[in-house]
């Protein structure tokens, strides 16, 4: 079995970006339509200064990353969309592999990229998918409603009593945040004791929305104490003057979120641009002011997170397992819990 380690180190990624500071796209390449689960401000964001600088048209379509994958899958004798950008990270990028929707592609700009650099895998193999983000996987919480000092140290600490009917969670069947918590329980603590640790999750929650940014706005609202998503949501939130903050659980996932070229779309030379431009210092500055961890090295994020300072966080995620599992995963949660 082939494992990455997603230990996140001094991540300076000089290989190449560096390139990125000079024009990512010129010309008008028509309509361009994207799939994302990303938040829609920030998504909106990207498609208007791309637009802005080819003259192309951006149609944008937001759904959870499960429910895209399953539509995706869907129009594969007639693809829709011409790039999937996000999806939680990486691990729905590379089940999707194997349906055969997307394609490889190597942008320029990073061609250098070896498959893992600093220790974090960033790029696929074949280039099925590139990374755009470092994402780390946590808990936000309400801080009128939670001290700091009760905050859970693991993931297993959600369970005590204390927290019934005070946490969120995306739902595992829609959300690809979900997905990797789930994912990354099985494989840490074997699928049966596993499925338990989610049965009495499950019990804990007072909703498991779609949508995996729905339990950060149930928090800042006061409808949960705790909710599980990335560490952007809390601090775009925080930064709005949300009550609300972000907390790291020992042995979490910490890794790259991806972009990939849909095979056969309506308009691969704009997916194509569309991607460089992602890449490209103005795309990953947009990203940086949403506090996302940005790959691009002249690029300083707002994040209060420092990469080296993950380190004692990360979790080993199996990929081939995950690649083996996820789908069967997917369906046994619905089973299980709708």
């Amino acid at each position: 079995m082939r494992k990455i380690l997603f230990m996140i180190m001094a991540l300076t990624l000089s290989i190449g970006l560096v390139a990125c500071g000079g024009d990512a796209t010129t010309g008008d390449t028509g309509q361009v339509t994207l799939y994302s689960p990303e938040t829609p401000d920030m998504t909106r964001q990207l498609a208007e200064a791309y637009e802005e600088a080819t003259g192309a048209t951006v149609n944008v379509h937001y759904a959870g990353t499960n429910i895209l994958v399953n539509q995706m899958m869907a129009e594969m004798d007639n693809p829709q969309a011409d790039l999937w950008y996000g999806g939680g990270g990486i691990l729905p990028f590379e089940s999707a592999i194997k349906h055969g929707f997307i394609e490889s592609y190597t942008p320029e700009f990073v061609k250098d990229w070896e498959v893992v650099e600093n220790g974090i895998k960033v790029r696929q193999e074949d280039w099925n998918w590139v990374g755009l983000e470092v994402f780390v996987l946590g808990l936000i919480y309400n801080t009128d409603l939670v001290d700091e000092a009760d905050l859970p140290e693991t993931w297993d600490e959600l369970l005590d009593p204390k927290w019934e009917k005070e946490l969120q969670i995306p739902n595992p069947a829609a959300s690809g945040t979900a997905t990797l918590l789930v994912l990354s329980q099985l494989m840490e603590k074997g699928e049966d004791a596993g499925w338990e640790y989610f049965e009495k999750l499950v019990q804990q929650t007072n909703a498991m929305p779609d949508s995996g940014g729905a339990p950060a706005n149930a928090v800042a609202s006061g409808e949960a104490s705790i909710g599980v998503g990335f560490d952007f949501m809390a601090y775009q939130m925080k930064d709005r003057g949300e009550s609300v903050d972000f907390h790291i659980p020992k042995n979490t996932p910490i890794l790259v979120n991806p972009v990939a070229v849909i095979k056969d779309g309506p308009n691969p030379e704009g997916a194509r641009k569309f991607v460089d431009f992602l890449l490209s210092k103005e795309g990953q500055q947009i990203k940086a002011d949403w506090f996302h961890i940005p790959m691009h090295p002249e690029v300083e994020g707002k994040s209060p997170l420092t990469l080296e300072g993950l380190n004692d966080y990360t979790m080993d995620l199996d990929i081939d397992w995950v690649v083996e599992n996820y789908d069967r995963v997917r369906n046994e949660w619905r089973e299980k819990f709708q």
